[in-house]
This record gives structure tokens, C-alpha cells and sequence, in this order.
């Protein structure tokens, strides 16, 4: 019988290593699991966060600020590396990483007030840098949405990455960045087979649904991209040249792609993960994410652990660069623009 949580990314919830006491699950709690009315449910915690932005000054992104509008994410993607963050509140990076969502409700307060101070340098923003700013939650909460609107009354240059259609409901703001030359899209696609998508990513909407959502925001004006994000090698990797056709068919002018590295907790989640889905090739698909990777299942030297280095990495790297030489000809993604930025927004105008 399989007792896991139906609908989740990960089988188990793994031992946080801040505390001390942690809580056991038995066979018997995951067969209660199977009952609808006893599965995990989703818990939102509202908090009234300190500070929002957050600026990496790692070689491999070079001064990228993002916001989080969430900490964890329904989605349950089991590769995700956000899942370690969760640690630090508490959680597990496991079953509560989809679980138990942080909802920084003042986040739109804490924006607006960064753009007023002195401080602010007009800098492009970008939304899910670490979780999806538009997961299920968004739905109640439109968090994302006011931090677009936001973005448009300053005239703050901003960038947008999701796996979720939910981006569409806010196409109207979209739109008026878009005329300023204020937004860039990117939906990210990790595979067009319905079978590892379910598995990869148990709630997140179709491949062909993201393709959708691509063609619909190029169309109304959205300067769009897509992130084939992680490559699996062993699960993935051979999608690469079909999602990147695809992408450009739909309206995309770019596509960009990291290797997938198991560090932290995500290592021992990932491996229950795969030896329950693919028990017949469980151990080549970890020898040859080990092989990207010196060994080991995770490199944090920056430079190669986002790519990886070896054999299979450069396979991937160039059969990516391939597919976008070929499809991404004569195609161009247009640099947004910094000089708009009005302190006090629109205010200024009257």
C-alpha cells in the first residue's frame, strides 16, 4: 500500500537540523493520510515581515534582487533548493515545506516604502527569486499583484518567473509595464511529459498549459522566457531541444537552465523521492547527478553548481545552447529600463 500524502512532491518530512525534538511519523499516520478528510491540508501563517528585499551578491546572479512574497510553496516541486530556507523557521523542508505557508502579508507596505527612501536606486525587481509568487495562495491573498501595482505607480523596472497559469489574472497590469518597457516574463517548463511533470511537480498546471501561458502574455505585449529548470539527468535532459521549440513557437526569446544539485535536505527528500517513482533507474539517475557534480549530489562552489562540470553537464550545456542558437534566432530580449523611476510615484505627476 502506499501510505504517501497524495498530492505532495515529498514522501516524508525530514529532520530539521536547528531543533533538537522532532516529530515521527508512523506507517499507521500515513495511512490516515489516505482518508481526504485527514490528508495535509494546507496551513497559511500570516506574519508581518521586517524586511523584504533581498540582494545576492553571488558571482553566479551579480546583484539580483528578489522579493518572496511566500516562504514555502504548495507546489511541492521535490527538487526545489527553497526547501532548505524552511528550516530556519522551524519546518521541515519536507511534507511542511508544501504545508505550512509563510504569507508576509505587509510585503506591498514594506515596497512601497523601500522606493520612498532615499536609499533606492532604481534597480529591476525580481518576484520568485526562491518560491513562486503566484502558488495557489495567491489566489486569496494577491500579494504578487499589489507588488505589480506598486512597481507600475513608481515606474520600478520588475521581472516575473512562475510555473502556474495563475499569472494570467494579471495580465492587465502586465500589459501597462509592458508599454513602459518595465516587466519581463519567464514561465518555467521542467518537462512536457504529464506522467514526470505529476511526479516532479504534483501542483503545478500541464506543460502544455505553461506553453499557453507563454503564448498568451507574448501576445499581449510581455517580452517572454522560459526556464528548463532543473535538467535531471536520466529524467529530463533529452527534453531540452522539444521545450525549447516549443517555448519559441509560443512567443519566447530566450530560454536558461540550471543543473539540478541535491543540497541539504533536498539529497536525502529527493532520493525516497526517486527510489518511489522510478525504483528501476533510481540509482543510475543519482550516479549521473553525482557525475555533474564531482561525486557528489550537490556543489555550492559558485561558477559550476548551478551548471555542474563533467561529462553530462557539458552534454547538457551544449545540446541547451544548440536548441537556443536554432530556435532563438534573430530573437531578443529588450533590457528594461531604469530611467522612469518616480520617488513618490505617480503623485508626481499632479
Amino acid at each position: 500500500m502506499d501510505n504517501r500524502a497524495r498530492g505532495r512532491g515529498a514522501g516524508i518530512n525530514t529532520h530539521n537540523r536547528f531543533q533538537k525534538h522532532e516529530i515521527e511519523y508512523t506507517s499507521e499516520d500515513w495511512q490516515q493520510w489516505e482518508d481526504q478528510e485527514v490528508n495535509p491540508k494546507t496551513q497559511f501563517i500570516e506574519e508581518e515581515s521586517k524586511t523584504l528585499m533581498s540582494v545576492s551578491d553571488s558571482p553566479d546572479l551579480g546583484h539580483f534582487h528578489s522579493i518572496n512574497p511566500y516562504r514555502g510553496c504548495e507546489h511541492g516541486c521535490i527538487y526545489c533548493y527553497a526547501r532548505n530556507s524552511h528550516e530556519y523557521w522551524g519546518y521541515s523542508a519536507g511534507l511542511d515545506f508544501e504545508t505550512k505557508i509563510i504569507v508576509k502579508k505587509n510585503a506591498p507596505l514594506l515596497l512601497e516604502k523601500l522606493f520612498n527612501s532615499k536609499s533606492w536606486q532604481p534597480h529591476s525587481i525580481h518576484l520568485s527569486g526562491n518560491t513562486d509568487c503566484y502558488q495557489p495562495g495567491e489566489k486569496k491573498y494577491r500579494i504578487t499583484r499589489q507588488l505589480l501595482e506598486i512597481c507600475l505607480k513608481y515606474r520600478n523596472p520588475v521581472s516575473v518567473l512562475t510555473k502556474n497559469a495563475l499569472i494570467l489574472r494579471d495580465i492587465d497590469v502586465l500589459e501597462k509595464l509592458a508599454k513602459l518597457n518595465l516587466v519581463h516574463g519567464a514561465i518555467s517548463i521542467t518537462s512536457l511529459n504529464e506522467d514526470l511533470r505529476t511526479a516532479l511537480e504534483p501542483r503545478t498546471v500541464t506543460g502544455k498549459r505553461r506553453l499557453h501561458v507563454v503564448k498568451t502574455l507574448h501576445e499581449a505585449g510581455i517580452p517572454m522566457g522560459v526556464m528548463t529548470a532543473p535538467i535531471i539527468p536520466g529524467l529530463n535532459d533529452h527534453e531540452i531541444p522539444s521545450i525549447i521549440k516549443a517555448a519559441s513557437e509560443n512567443g519566447a526569446v530566450w530560454a536558461g537552465y540550471t543543473v539540478v544539485r541535491l543540497n541539504g535536505a533536498i539529497a536525502a527528500l529527493f532520493e525516497e523521492w526517486v527510489n518511489h517513482h522510478f525504483p528501476d533507474r533510481a540509482a543510475k539517475i543519482l550516479n549521473q547527478i553525482k557525475e555533474c557534480h564531482g561525486g557528489t549530489v550537490n556543489d555550492s562552489r559558485f561558477g559550476v553548481r548551478m551548471v555542474g562540470e563533467g561529462n553530462f553537464a557539458e552534454n547538457i550545456r551544449q545540446l541547451h545552447n544548440l536548441a537556443c542558437r536554432k530556435y532563438f534566432k534573430d530573437k531578443e530580449l529588450p533590457k528594461l529600463d531604469t530611467s522612469q523611476f518616480m520617488r513618490g510615484g505617480q503623485m508626481k505627476l499632479f
